[in-house]
C-alpha cells in the first residue's frame, strides 16, 4: 500500500481545513519544499498536493508550487484542485506531475475523463470522489449533487476506463476522526479488481493505516495526522510496505 502524505496549498501557504471549509484554513507548515523534503526523508516516494486556490476558482493557481517539488525532490506528485482541459493536464504533465486528478469535471463533464484517460493513459488519471452522507460534492466541495458516490466510480470504469480513485468523506477530512472504513469497504467490493481505491479524510494513527491496509486499499492519504503528530510517517511507510506473512 502506497502512504500519500498531503500539502494543500492555498495563497501559497500549506494549509488544512476542517471538513472542506474554507473558512476554517489553517497554516500547518512554514515551507512548502522543505515539508516535501521532509517527507521524501521519511521514505515517502510520493505527494498528494491540491491546489485549494485552484479548485474555488476552476483553473490552475498555485503550479509553481507543485513543480518545484516534482523539479526539486525525486517524489512522485499527484496534483488536484482547478483541472478542467486536456490542455492542463499536459501541461502539468509535461512539467513532470506524475498523475493528475479530475474531481468535479468526472461528475459535470465526463467526456473530459473519458478524453483525458484516452490521451494519456489510466496511470497518468486519477478521479477523487469527495462525498458527504455518500453523495458526491462539487465545486471544492461548495456544490453537492444527487449522484451516490459508488455509481460514479462504476460510471467512471465502465464509461472512461479510469483505473485510479481518491474516497474522500467529506464529513472526516481534517477531523482526526478515522476513516470512513464502511464507505471504503463498500467502495472496495463494488469495485473489486477493476480500480485501485485511495483513501482520504479523517487518517488519525496507525490503526487507520492498518484497516486501509487489511482492506486491501492501494493507498492511503496522511495530511493534518502528519501535521499534529499523530501518525509517524516513518512507522506508516514501513507497515504499509511490509509484505504480507
Amino acid at each position: 500500500m502506497i502512504i500519500f502524505p498531503a500539502i494543500d496549498i492555498k495563497d501559497g501557504n500549506c494549509v488544512r481545513l476542517f471538513k472542506g471549509d474554507f473558512s476554517t484554513v489553517e497554516k500547518v507548515a512554514s515551507d512548502y519544499l522543505e515539508t516535501a523534503k521532509g517527507f521524501e526523508a521519511a521514505g515517502a516516494e510520493w505527494i498528494h498536493m491540491v491546489d485549494l486556490d485552484g479548485a474555488k476558482e476552476g483553473r490552475p493557481v498555485n503550479t509553481k508550487i507543485y513543480t518545484d517539488v516534482a523539479e526539486k525532490t525525486s517524489l512522485k506528485v499527484e496534483i488536484g484542485g482547478g483541472i478542467r482541459s486536456l490542455k492542463t493536464i499536459q501541461e502539468y504533465l509535461d512539467m513532470g506531475i506524475t498523475r493528475v486528478i479530475l474531481g468535479s469535471v468526472a461528475l459535470k463533464n465526463p467526456k473530459l475523463v473519458c478524453d483525458a484517460v484516452e490521451k494519456f493513459g489510466s496511470e497518468k488519471i486519477v478521479v477523487g470522489i469527495d462525498a458527504m452522507n455518500e453523495m458526491v460534492a462539487t465545486e471544492g466541495w461548495l456544490e453537492s449533487s444527487d449522484v451516490h458516490y459508488i455509481d460514479l466510480a462504476n460510471k467512471m470504469i465502465e464509461n472512461a476506463g479510469v483505473r485510479y480513485f481518491i474516497f474522500t468523506d467529506i464529513s472526516k477530512d481534517g477531523t482526526l476522526s478515522g476513516v470512513n472504513r464502511e464507505q471504503l469497504k463498500k467502495l472496495a467490493d463494488a469495485t473489486e479488481g477493476r480500480a485501485d481505491i485511495v483513501a482520504s479524510g479523517g487518517v488519525h494513527t496507525m490503526k487507520d493505516i492498518i484497516a486501509c491496509k487489511e482492506m486491501g486499499l492501494y493507498g492511503t492519504i496522511c495530511g493534518k495526522s502528519i501535521y499534529k503528530g499523530t501518525l509517524d510517517l516513518r512507522e506508516a511507510i514501513t507497515y504499509a510496505n511490509a509484505k504480507e506473512d
